[in-house]
């Protein structure tokens, strides 16, 4: 859990301290290519080489981050705001607007992940918004369905039932006594989707589908240096693929750890 937690905070210093670097002159303008050799090898000039357009490898890399943890906050909440509140809500009254969010959810979970987030960027358009809003709505069942079992398992429980009897509104009850009793096991789910989200996001920049052409993203460079990989010329490639593995792999870890966290002591109080 701590190298997941030393790779990602790694990766948010380079994110928001990019620009600063560049104004600093440490990194090139990831969108300059006309100062440059196009297929230039790594060099002391260019640390990760330069790619078929002549950009530089290793600011677009650096600077791919920020694409990447936009996405990727954005689609998170955006799932979790919808998600979290509509487990809440069907679990506890239950009755058709139970039947009708699962019926809902149960659709949308049955569509895999990355062609749904295909068919809606495809719909919206490229920008970060949009792209969030692609990959999040895969993301929203999971957490309605925790939630929502965890409130069906708890809302017949002694203490939900003497704050219904002391006249708590259901608004009460939901986000007083419910929401905390439910609520472990979300963290989990948020970091391993936050790693899902980075490969759907390069995903969808490889098929052309993610963020416009001079934003740097990891996905549409993997398209870009693809065809220059048989002739040799690796480093256009290995960089922000070891970048995006690397991000994908620190959150997984986090996700593990709390997950490790969680489980053990939900088993001790089941014993």
């Amino acid at each position: 859990m701590y190298s997941g937690i030393a790779i990602t905070l790694f990766w948010l210093f380079v994110a928001l301290f990019a620009p600063l670097f560049q104004a600093m002159g440490i990194l090139q303008d990831p969108t300059d290519l006309l100062n440059n050799i196009p297929r230039e090898s790594p060099s002391i000039n260019h640390l990760f080489g330069t790619d078929i357009r002549g950009y530089d490898v290793l600011s677009r890399t650096l600077v791919g981050s920020q694409a990447a943890l936009k996405v990727v906050f954005l689609s998170t909440v955006f799932s979790l705001m919808i998600g979290v509140p509509s487990g809440l809500i069907s679990g506890y009254l239950g009755g058709n607007l139970d039947k009708f969010l699962m019926f809902l959810m149960d659709t949308i979970y049955t569509i895999p992940g990355l062609l749904l987030s295909v068919t809606l960027s495809f719909i919206l358009g490229k920008g970060i918004i949009n792209i969030a809003i692609a990959v999040s709505i895969s993301y929203i069942p999971q957490y309605y369905r925790i939630i929502r079992n965890h409130t069906n398992s708890i809302k017949n429980q002694l203490f939900i039932e003497a704050a219904q009897a002391m006249g708590a509104p259901p608004k009460t009850i939901l986000y007083r006594y419910l929401f905390l009793n439910v609520i472990q096991n979300v963290p989990v789910i948020f970091t391993l989707n936050a790693a899902d989200a980075i490969l759907v996001l390069g995903g969808l920049g490889f098929l052309g589908l993610g963020l416009p052409e001079e934003v740097s993203e990891w996905g549409h460079d993997l398209k870009e240096a693809l065809p220059s990989l048989s002739t040799g010329i690796w480093w256009t490639t290995l960089f922000p693929g070891l970048a995006m593995t690397s991000m994908v792999v620190g959150l997984s870890l986090i996700g593990e750890g709390i997950s490790e966290i969680f489980i053990p002591s939900s088993q001790n109080k089941n014993k």
